[in-house]
């Protein structure tokens, strides 16, 4: 298997590869096939694991498959434990320290204070963003959020743009160094754990409706 470092460097060129998972204790589907649907409709290839997938099994599936992203979306409310174990995982094994990983929907029961303490303590455990649900927010920023982040994460991970015809180089990209996005709500900004190339991508905004 490749180090961290070849996995996160090696050229990628074309959609993205993305893995789509439910978590051990959710057995709702329709989020999965609404996630899996949009992702497709903005270009990208997805492998959706479905419901209910062991942990160990979502962890070997990132192993085999090598994507670009994991999004993990739960809607039964009780998903904040499961997907704190298996973020925990996932960074734990070396291939998959630099792989960008989302989760979005219903991590909880209980209001706002809870909702901002899953989102902080989640990407504090290595989520690169964390999309739930807030009464507060419209579905369409939402859903603006997550597209961006996706065309962000595509447009950071793509080879180097040509050259021009006169030779001269391209515009550069923003620079992996730029300051973490800051957080609404907690006020904690995502924290970069990527090698060179594969700075996270930041956003924030609730998910209504799409991973949830």
């Amino acid at each position: 298997m490749m180090q961290t470092a070849e996995w996160a460097s090696r050229e990628r060129s074309g959609p993205l590869d993305v893995v789509v998972t439910g978590l051990p204790s959710d057995a709702h589907t329709w989020n999965l096939v609404f996630i899996q649907l949009l992702i497709e409709d903005l270009g990208h290839h997805v492998i959706n694991l479905g419901p209910c997938v062991p942990q160990d099994e979502i962890v070997e599936s990132c192993g085999k498959y090598q994507p670009d992203l994991l999004v993990v979306s739960t809607v039964n409310g009780h998903g904040f434990q499961d997907a704190d174990q298996l973020i925990r995982a996932i960074r734990s094994r070396w291939e998959l320290a630099g792989l960008p990983a989302v989760i979005g929907g219903k991590l909880g029961v209980l209001g706002a204070e809870q909702r901002a303490g899953h989102g902080r303590r989640l990407r504090e455990a290595g989520f690169d963003a964390v999309f739930q649900d807030d009464p507060e927010q419209g579905q369409d920023a939402g859903l603006g959020a997550f597209e961006a982040f996706i065309a962000r994460l595509d447009a950071e991970r793509g080879p180097a743009a040509a050259l021009p015809g006169d030779g001269a180089p391209a515009a550069p990209l923003p620079a992996d160094g730029a300051p973490a996005a800051r957080l609404p709500g907690d006020g904690a900004a995502v924290t970069d754990r990527f090698p060179a190339g594969r700075a996270p991508v930041a956003s924030a905004a609730p998910l209504e409706g799409v991973a949830g």
